[in-house]
């Protein structure tokens, strides 16, 4: 199961997909210098979250086709898809149960309103019946796994108390739930065991730092299975017959490699099965053990490794699927086929089924590119930068056709969120929408990003913040210094963590940027550490700080406090519903800015959480951004 930190990372990522790999088809010159309007990127489609039907002939899948993501099923070999969902709001994510036999469940999460307090459901497969497993609108329900005979699922929520997630297993017939472990934390039902009576119970002890359980069902005990010292990671858990689960680990390792534990063993330890600099994506067998998948992390891209008889064993044809990333890997249960979502720079995501036996793999999905030659999307370039103490950082920068002989470009500084994430180049309407209107676009992995490894992540903790402040600035002079686009129309964008980072830009580095947009942005960590959901505040604090303990520096690189600095006009944009960062981030700077008579424009959506996520959102935040980022470097708008 993918545990949290990978799959909810929030809604503002639809604005900030990562970036771009290799155009696959060519098109009259004419046409791909087309000016297109933004609501024409915002319809390019994608598809997301396979899951396979029990005999491996239907898939289940997430796509925003009619504006936000709904459930809908197509033939594992293509054919007609069928809706199955109709909210007003997205559905998070979806899984097919194999009960009842033969046709199974579909089982699925959806919050209201970007609000994140996801509740449960199961439909039928033609969607002709929808019954709520869950009904508590104030609780969040996270799903963890799926018992092997689809009778019951394993998920945590935080129903006992806000700032807890306990773990709960639910029989579908029924309907009863009963809490099978109360703990004051941050727990998560990561895999079952082969024979149902266990499940490995995931804990967040702080930021990147994990712990394992084996929970017996019968006896109620827990034995605490990765025993470590300073921070580690336990992620994607694969529990394949027998008495070993395997993971991706970096316990006393810079990356995340693949690692096995004996869950029987009185004193149990990580045992790693290959030593690697580079991270592991995921890890994930077939239900009866023959076959196993490796995801690998390669500067952003994916890289994929298929096995035929465990992890040592023989190498297996890999799916020949666009390369760029890949992921929501799954297994029919037979574990002749393979599932997944990959998408390049130049290809939005699609689902593919992998046939293991012949090595052929076929789109399942084709998602409408809204009449936007696909020979007009660019692939980036990857470069390296030196930041103010000499470390290098990486960076995909994606440059317009208009780029050069002369005309240097305006650019965005796209900063990504998490802070435990990563720009990698899989396609983002929004990027490519600016590349093709001239604009040039860094997307920088400062320090604190994943995906270089544990040293390089925790580079930014606590009172190290001002460091990855320093990267974002040492982008904009690496820009300044190329040549390669125009040094006196540089902007910065991001959302979430990549919001506070504009904001720290604009902010501590007041004469370099001609503009910044900021999305569900961090302003003032006082203010953002008390009003974050209560469940989010320990974990928090351990990546940014304890106001008790580290108030005074919390204070100096709050941007709130020193909005008097900023000299570049900025624009604010906020969901209403958010529970990560609250609205209140963005009215402060807001009212702060306006009653300074400094330039600043804001949008708050009512209907939104972290980020915006439907269709005419998109289209009115994204069609004032394209109009403020034009007015304020200066660009001849094409026409809309």
């Amino acid at each position: 199961m993918r545990r949290m930190r990978k799959t909810l990372v929030g809604p503002w990522v639809l604005l900030f997909a990562a970036l771009p790999a290799a155009a696959l088809a060519a098109v009259p010159a004419a046409a791909e210098s087309a000016a297109y309007p933004i609501d024409r990127y915002l319809n390019v489609r994608s598809a997301s979250g396979p899951a396979l039907s029990p005999d491996g002939t239907r898939i289940a899948f997430l796509t925003n086709i009619t504006g936000f993501n709904q459930i809908w099923t197509v033939g594992a070999q293509g054919g007609w898809p069928e809706q199955v969902t109709f909210y007003p709001d997205r559905v998070q994510w979806v899984s097919w149960s194999p009960w009842p036999a033969p046709a199974g469940t579909l089982l699925f999460g959806k919050d209201t309103g970007g609000d994140e307090r996801t509740q449960l459901y199961m439909a039928s497969p033609d969607g002709s019946r929808i019954t709520p497993l869950t009904a508590n609108p104030k609780v969040i329900h996270r799903f963890g796994a799926l018992s092997h005979d689809g009778k019951r699922i394993a998920y945590s929520s935080n129903e006992r108390a806000e700032a807890q997630f306990d773990v709960y297993v639910m029989d579908l017939e029924t309907r009863k739930a009963t809490r099978v472990l109360t703990h004051d934390g941050d727990n998560a039902a990561s895999a079952w065991s082969p024979d149902d009576r266990s499940l490995v119970i995931g804990r967040s002890n702080a930021s990147l730092d994990d712990d394992l359980f084996l929970l017996d069902l019968g006896s109620s005990s827990l034995k605490r299975l990765t025993p470590h010292e300073g921070a580690a990671v336990y992620d994607d858990v694969s529990w394949p017959p027998g008495d070993l689960i395997y993971l991706a680990s970096d316990q006393g390792r810079d990356f995340l490699n693949v690692a096995a534990i004996d869950v029987r063993d009185p004193s149990p330890k990580a045992t790693f099965v290959e030593d690697r600099a580079g991270d592991v994506q995921s890890v994930l067998f077939s239900l009866d053990g023959r076959r196993a998948l490796i995801a690998y992390n390669e500067e952003g891209t994916t890289r994929l490794s298929l096995r035929e008889g465990g992890l040592k064993g023989r190498e297996m044809a890999a799916p020949q699927v666009p390369a760029g990333l890949s992921g929501g890997f799954e297994f029919s249960r037979d574990g002749r086929w393979l599932a997944l979502r990959a998408e390049s720079s130049t290809e939005p995501g699609d689902i593919w089924i992998h046939d293991t036996k012949t090595g052929a793999a076929s789109r399942a999905t084709a998602s409408a590119l809204a009449g936007i030659p696909r020979g007009s999307f660019v692939e980036p370039e990857l470069v390296r930068f030196r930041s103010f103490d000499g470390l290098e950082v990486p960076a995909f920068l994606y440059l317009p056709a208009t780029a050069g002989g002369g005309h240097p470009a305006p650019c965005i500084v796209v900063v990504h969120g998490g802070p435990e994430s990563q720009a990698r180049p899989g396609f983002s309407a929004v990027n490519q929408f600016f590349i093709n209107r001239g604009y040039a676009v860094l997307a920088p992995n400062i320090r604190g990003s994943t995906g270089y490894g544990k040293k390089y992540h925790r580079l930014d903790d606590v009172r190290l913040r001002e460091g990855a402040i320093e990267d974002v600035a040492a982008a904009a002079r690496y820009l300044k210094g190329s040549g390669r686009v125009d040094p006196s129309r540089i902007a910065v964008m991001g959302g979430s963590y990549g919001g506070y980072m504009t904001l720290a830009a604009v902010t501590f580095h007041p004469d370099l940027w001609a503009a910044g947009v900021d999305i569900v942005g961090i302003s003032n960590f006082r203010s953002f550490l008390k009003n974050t959901g209560a469940w989010r505040v320990k974990l928090r604090m351990s990546e940014y700080g304890d106001p008790e303990k580290d108030g005074e520096f919390l204070d100096k690189i709050s941007p709130f406090n020193f909005v008097e600095k900023i000299r570049a006009p900025l624009m604010v944009i906020q969901g209403a519903n958010d529970p990560r960062v609250p609205r209140t981030e963005a009215d402060q700077m807001v009212e702060s800015l306006r009653r300074r008579g400094s330039p600043v424009e804001y949008l708050l959506f009512d209907d939104e959480g972290h980020g915006i996520v439907k269709l005419p959102n998109r289209i009115k935040a994204y069609t004032a951004v394209a109009d403020f980022l034009d007015k304020h470097l200066a660009l001849s708008s094409p026409s809309r």
